[in-house]
């Protein structure tokens, strides 16, 4: 079956499973398919996406990032003392601010796993020891509260348009530019490659590690703009902000179709793994399930997803070159076949 229709399938088995447990708790508690909660469920499933779609980007290169909740912590925690300290600075201060503050720490990453050749994982989960611990310098353990907080500071993230948050908004646009950015652009072609096959990857002119520093730093960039539209929407900043959130990011990435692997995945995916963590996580206390045994079941998903996407990837794994090419290749003087 050709990868792109098998892929398709999979998407559409997981819509359908995602609108079947919806019905299934909406039948059950017919306020569960009402229009606020609706609305309230997107809204409360558009950071895990615009989080999924940065961790994207660095999967597709064949690395990880086990920081992004830490950055997300650190970036929140310095424009909300900058905001309490500075209650007139302007947003279109703080929110540019805090992305750049997140590309920095993406770049850091990025760099380390270039230029020293340390696997990600390793580098990814020293950073984030070290970027909680800096949240914890920056703000010496107090808590930035709503109180605290300008009401503009607050307000962006809640603002409506058309009945529907700022925040969703900002979701769907981060949906539409990652899937610009994969589908028609060189650098998203890249990540591709860099992931399908990294020792053929030169031969399409692609730089294995320099695609995924960049990746590292978008994603860097992106999780620095959710530590602003954090704090901003629970209304508050602590050492603790999105502990273990990665967890749940990487689990939507993989839900979605995303290889752990590298190379294979698409932003449809990545978002219907949002919105299915979503549904469940919404509905899960709505049935009187044991928040124990949500982990647990969340738990369950995940690797069978994880087993699910092994299994696919096996057989239609694209690759830049075929392995006797490459075997011509490595011999002197012989010339790859067309």
């Amino acid at each position: 079956m050709p990868t792109a229709l098998r892929r398709a399938r999979r998407e559409f088995g997981l819509a359908t499973l995602t609108l079947a447990l919806f019905a299934v708790v909406a039948l059950r508690f017919p306020d569960f398919a009402s229009g606020r909660s609706l609305l309230s469920l997107v809204d409360d499933t558009a950071l895990l996406v615009l989080l999924a779609l940065g961790e994207t980007l660095v999967i597709l290169t064949r690395a990880i990032d086990l920081s992004m909740a830490a950055n997300v912590a650190f970036s929140g925690m310095i424009v909300a003392l900058l905001n309490r300290a500075h209650p007139d600075l302007s947003l279109w201060v703080l929110v540019p601010l805090s992305a750049s503050i997140g590309a920095l720490l993406g770049t850091f990453n990025g760099l380390l796993v270039w230029l020293l050749e340390v696997p990600s994982i390793v580098v990814t989960l020293g950073t984030m020891a070290i970027y909680r611990g800096a949240v914890y310098l920056a703000s010496g353990g107090t808590w930035v509260t709503s109180g605290q907080m300008s009401a503009s500071f607050q307000g962006l993230v809640r603002h409506l348009l058309l009945g529907v948050t700022t925040l969703s908004w900002l979701a769907l646009l981060g949906a539409l530019l990652a899937w610009w950015l994969l589908r028609f652009t060189n650098a998203g072609r890249g990540f591709y490659v860099a992931g399908n096959n990294p020792a053929a990857a030169v031969y399409a002119g692609v730089d294995v590690g320099r695609a995924q520093a960049r990746a590292f730093a978008l994603a860097g960039a992106i999780a620095g703009l959710c530590g602003y539209l954090w704090v901003a929407r629970f209304a508050v900043a602590y050492t603790d902000v999105a502990n273990g959130f990665e967890l749940q990011v990487i689990a939507a990435c993989v839900i979605g179709g995303i290889s752990i692997g590298g190379g294979v995945g698409t932003v449809a995916g990545v978002v219907l793994g949002c919105l299915f963590l979503g549904v469940l996580k919404n509905a899960l206390p709505l049935l009187g399930v044991s928040p124990f045994w949500q982990t647990a079941l969340s738990g369950l998903v995940i690797t069978v997803a994880v087993i699910i996407n092994a299994r696919d990837a096996t057989p239609g794994r694209r690759r830049i070159l075929e392995p006797r090419t490459l075997a011509q290749a490595g011999t002197p003087g012989a010339r790859p076949s067309p």
